[in-house]
């Protein structure tokens, strides 16, 4: 019997250190699921309702990978799964979305939010009063003079003020010292945040360097929650859903008139992509961006390979002397930060003192405007992309070429093939199939290198007469980028993101043309 009471009590105590385990992991995944849904109601009440998605997500995948006996095994891959989330498919599915709206700089805002600025507003509804800032012993007072009548705000410290109100009181004389023009100038922000109040009740505020001034709201919002009336000129503005701006109406409900900013967010469908067929001004140069985004890629990987070729068969020539000392020279250029390599070579191709101009001026009598012709310029980056990305494709053919059996080209040589013969027959065959995904990627990575264009020439020389900045040497990744943030008529994220969508499409569609074509050749 004792020694069953035994057993049992060593059972409860080994069983201790595991209830307690357990009880651990739920309270922190209770806790990971209070202060994340706390968060998501913040983000859903601020209008973020993409955000507010994205962590009840995240979190509802959390707690059942690590909630569930069922899943608790895949706990190791889920870092990676949220990462995906997180990382590749929200943005691209966020950006979508914005494709398909008017979101930009003067359209940020919800209605409501918009329709709270606008709320916000005030205008000049009365006469104007003088004033005088006084400086007493426990800080400033403000004397308003009324109608002959002096009112005083109470004390206050100049650097508390903050949107205040204060009451004014009618009295005989003012106090203390008066400040000159200089002090109301330093402390103009502060003194036009604050509200006075007169004991007649009208509130005044500060409309010049020596006037306050009776205030009242510019709009009223009516039953219907959305007009608003015009308190000054008795006009009324509606919301109009087409162009996210609040805009005036006349009797009959048309929309007459200039829009009022700020705007709001609004879904347009798709007008974005519309835009990029049927304007002009962004067709011809989006159409020009794209074919010189495929020859800049297709070019640059051209390039790279011949040359990563040629050097990784001449430093493994056994021949050849000192073949690791050049091995380290050829790869220096990839080991250096790219950023940095880019911007020597600005300097190095400028126009009027760089060292390439005075070299071909000594040597040829040319001087070539690097960064005004459109050719030059091309072939200016063409020429820097492709001292960036050589070292990568050596390094790759180098470990390709060691891969082949030397007995191959021993049996080549019995038979009298040449160096040609052996390219042709042996080598190239025998690296194509490895290679082809490398150079698919590579493309990929040239089809988007928005780094390089934007440090070396920032999209330059720019292309006349089009309705958003383009230049020459864009590509159409930083042709979405200066759309997006350097656009003459206001920033235009949702136009941005639609040829962005429009570049997802592209390249994932060269990618599988390419892969299909590699496809095909293997079979």
């Amino acid at each position: 019997m004792q020694s069953v009471q035994g057993s049992e009590a060593l059972q409860a105590s080994s069983s201790l250190p595991t209830s307690k385990n357990v009880f651990i992991k739920w309270a922190l995944l209770a806790s990971v699921g209070i202060v994340n849904g706390y968060a998501t109601i913040l983000m859903y009440s601020r209008g973020e309702l993409s955000f507010a998605l994205l962590t009840v997500v995240l979190t509802a995948l959390a707690l059942y990978i690590f909630g569930s006996k069922k899943t608790y095994a895949h706990r190791y891959i889920y870092p990676g799964i949220a990462g995906m989330i997180l990382f590749i498919i929200f943005p691209l599915i966020y950006t979508i979305g914005l494709a398909f709206t008017n979101y930009s700089a003067k359209n940020q805002l919800s209605l409501e939010r918009a329709q709270t600025v606008l709320l916000d507003r005030t205008f000049q509804g009365g006469d104007s009063y003088g004033f005088d800032l006084y400086q007493v012993d426990d800080g400033h007072q403000l004397v308003v003079k009324k109608n002959g009548d002096l009112l005083a705000s109470p004390v206050f410290t100049m650097g508390e003020l903050n949107g205040q109100e204060f009451n004014l009181t009618k009295i005989a004389e003012a106090t203390g010292s008066k400040e000159k023009i200089k002090a109301i100038i330093q402390n103009r922000s502060a003194l036009s945040s604050i509200d006075l109040i007169t004991p007649s009740g009208e509130e005044v505020r500060m409309s010049g360097l020596r006037k306050f001034a009776s205030v009242a709201p510019q709009y009223t919002l009516q039953e219907d929650g959305e007009t608003l009336l015009d308190n000054q000129t008795g006009g009324y503005l509606k919301p109009n859903m087409e162009v996210g701006f609040y805009q005036p109406v006349d009797a009959d409900g048309n929309f007459v008139g200039d829009t009022l900013s700020p705007g709001f967010v609004v879904e347009i469908g798709t007008a974005n992509f519309e835009r990029v067929w049927k304007d002009e001004g962004i067709k011809e140069p989006f159409i020009s961006i794209f074919i010189w985004t495929v020859v800049f890629s297709v070019l640059t990987v051209i390039f790279t390979l011949v040359i990563g070729l040629v050097l990784a068969s001449v430093v493994q020539w056994e021949e050849l002397k000192g073949r690791a000392v050049y091995r380290v020279l050829l790869i220096l250029p990839y080991a250096v930060p790219a950023f940095i390599s880019i911007l020597i070579f600005k300097g190095l191709f400028n126009q009027s003192f760089g060292e390439i101009n005075m070299m071909l001026n000594a040597m040829f009598g040319i001087a070539p405007n690097w960064f005004s012709d459109p050719f030059t310029a091309k072939a200016m980056v063409l020429i820097v992309n492709t001292w960036l990305g050589f070292p990568y494709m050596m390094i790759l053919c180098m470990g390709l070429l060691k891969a082949i059996p030397d007995d191959l080209y021993e049996a080549s040589a019995i038979d009298g093939s040449n160096f040609i013969d052996n390219f042709r027959r042996i080598t190239f065959p025998l690296m194509i199939k490895p290679l082809t995904p490398l150079l698919i990627a590579s493309f990929a990575f040239n089809f988007n290198n928005f780094v390089m264009i934007q440090l070396l020439t920032n999209g330059g020389p720019n292309m006349i007469g089009t309705s958003e900045p383009a230049g020459y040497t864009d590509l159409l990744v930083s042709y979405t980028y200066r759309i997006a943030f350097e656009g003459g008529g206001g920033q235009d994220f949702g136009l941005a993101s639609a040829i962005a969508t429009l570049i997802f499409l592209l390249v994932g569609a060269l990618a599988l043309l390419n892969l299909r074509f590699t496809k095909l050749s293997q079979d």
